[in-house]
């Protein structure tokens, strides 16, 4: 445990994380300092000047908190006048060539230099003279538009560039009122994890071509849950909004602090699987290439189920935990194969040591706990005399070529239960539609072994049932996700000493040695 100091903030005394900066410090029992350029991952740059707070018989007396340590005894000042003043003064110096069209910005709503002037200043303009033009709607690359007119030169975009991926593109160029954040010539933003700059913007001048102007910030709901791009688990906000008489839609993804998992960042790949959650989905159930009802195609897969001499059982990497407990419960009752076979969601050497994994799949770490085999000679064995294959959300046609799958369903009729449309659900007997995970909720395990767990985030006018309930009306015995958990901490022996009803936020690392902190 950190060790704490005593400290007074405006006469009150607060026990704060000793070695911490006065803004982090502070922060964490609730009471802000205003600051702009400075963020955790990117340490102090001093240059935005907002943070200044008075230290009581200091020497200095007036001192950047961003640049200061949490001390025993020390006097804070937030409230006193010269410390107000000097807020007023830097948010007019701020606003001076600002465009004050807070309507129309991308980032209203999101914007700490709106937030500061309606809490810290709201004076009326004294400027009687023009305001210094800036260019508007810079393709920056990426996806990351810029317009210059908004930027307050915090450079926190440049130190990420810089800090983070290493990669340098982003500097401010020329001084005083002609200074620029810019892109170095024939140097576009070329790096993946480039959109960030638009999160670690405070003010609306990094935005994102694929967001801008979609939708206002103040109608977004912001739910928290865990994306599913690889197997690193990046905790993300599901940015949705449900406009009137239209079914809830998915916006955007944003990163979603976790210092056991991705630190304050996500890669610019996982922050655009939101589009898959909305589009081509599986809807309806499908039977002989004919739309029918889902009760329909559940008895239509009971009877083939009935009917079949052998049935193999194809879990996905990315079911949740509690899925594939329910999964494979349900082939013990019914007799057949069960195969985690998914080798084509893995990308050889597109790992890059930061965040991206080559696994693209979300809880392969699961099969090992739940002793699921996931092998290609496995899946051989098991459909060599198959007449039946029942894949639960796993898109075989990532894992065999054409011409091998054709080859397999020659001999075996295929059941594809899953969330898009598809190869797998366009060859299929049977299609049945299933929530997806932004519609469901369960357990995952990364990569790290860090258990992890997420909520249902979007409800749609007309909600999919989710696997467990279609696993349930196909025979199996698990009731829901409840049950589930409750028989994972009963027959996992990894999971004995886990509470699945009350994993923490940051998720529980499963080894022996808790999971290295992110150092983002």
């Amino acid at each position: 445990m950190a060790d704490k100091v005593k400290l007074f903030v405006n006469g009150q005394e607060v026990e704060v994380e000793s070695g911490k900066n006065l803004i982090d410090a502070i922060g964490a029992v609730g009471i802000e300092i205003p600051h702009l350029c400075y963020h955790p991952a990117l340490g102090a740059d001093g240059n935005c000047r907002m943070c200044l707070v008075g230290i009581e018989d200091g020497r200095p007396p007036i001192v950047p908190a961003c640049k200061t340590k949490a001390a025993e005894g020390m006097k804070v000042l937030l409230d006193a006048d010269h410390i107000k003043k000097i807020q007023h003064d830097v948010m007019e110096l701020e606003l001076i060539n600002h465009p004050i069209d807070c309507p129309i910005c991308d980032q209203a709503g999101e914007c700490k230099l709106q937030d500061y002037y309606m809490k810290y200043d709201g004076q009326k303009s004294r400027m009687t003279v023009k305001p210094v033009m800036k260019a508007k709607k810079l393709d920056f690359g990426a996806g990351v538009v810029h317009d210059q007119e908004r930027c307050i030169l915090c450079a926190r975009c440049v130190r990420f560039t810089r800090q983070i991926t290493k990669t340098g593109e982003l500097g401010i160029v020329n001084r005083t009122d002609y200074a620029r954040v810019n892109i170095f010539p024939g140097r576009p933003l070329a790096n993946r994890y480039a959109l960030n700059v638009v999160d670690l913007c405070p003010v609306g001048a990094m935005t994102s071509s694929d967001f801008r102007f979609k939708q206002r910030a103040w109608f977004l709901t912001k739910s928290p849950s865990i994306c599913q791009g690889c197997s690193k688990g990046c905790n993300i906000f599901i940015d949705h909004n449900r406009e009137k008489y239209k079914d809830d839609v998915i916006y955007r993804y944003r990163p979603r602090l976790n210092e056991k998992v991705n630190g304050y960042f996500i890669c610019d790949e996982g922050r655009m699987t939101y589009k898959a959650e909305n589009d081509n989905r599986l809807t309806t159930g499908i039977v002989s290439g004919k739309e029918t009802g889902l009760s329909e195609a559940v008895e239509a897969t009971r009877r083939l189920i009935s009917e079949a001499k052998k049935t193999v059982f194809l879990v996905s990497p990315n079911n949740t935990l509690e899925q594939m407990y329910a999964i494979k419960a349900f082939a013990a009752e019914a007799g057949a194969a069960l195969s985690g076979f998914s080798d084509g969601y893995i990308q050889e050497g597109d790992a890059d040591g930061y965040l991206i994994q080559d696994d693209k799949s979300a809880n392969r770490a699961s099969f090992e706990l739940l002793g699921i085999e996931g092998s290609k000679d496995g899946f051989d064995k098991a459909v060599a005399d198959a007449d039946l294959v029942i894949s639960f959300n796993n898109d075989l046609s990532k894992s065999l070529a054409e011409a091998d799958l054709n080859a397999l369903l020659e001999k075996a009729q295929l059941v594809y239960i899953g969330t898009s449309l598809g190869t797998c659900a366009s060859k299929a007997a049977v299609a049945l539609p299933i929530a997806s995970y932004s519609e469901d909720c369960g357990s995952l395990i990364n990569i790290d072994q860090v258990l992890q767990q997420f909520a249902v985030a979007v409800v749609k006018n007309e909600p999919a049932a989710n696997l467990i309930e279609v696993v349930q009306q196909l025979g199996g015995s698990v009731a829901g996700v409840k049950e589930a958990r409750a028989g994972l901490m009963e027959s996992v022996a990894a999971l004995k000493d886990v509470n699945l009803e009350e994993v923490p936020e940051e998720g529980i690392a499963l080894t022996d040695n808790e999971v290295s902190n992110v150092a983002a």
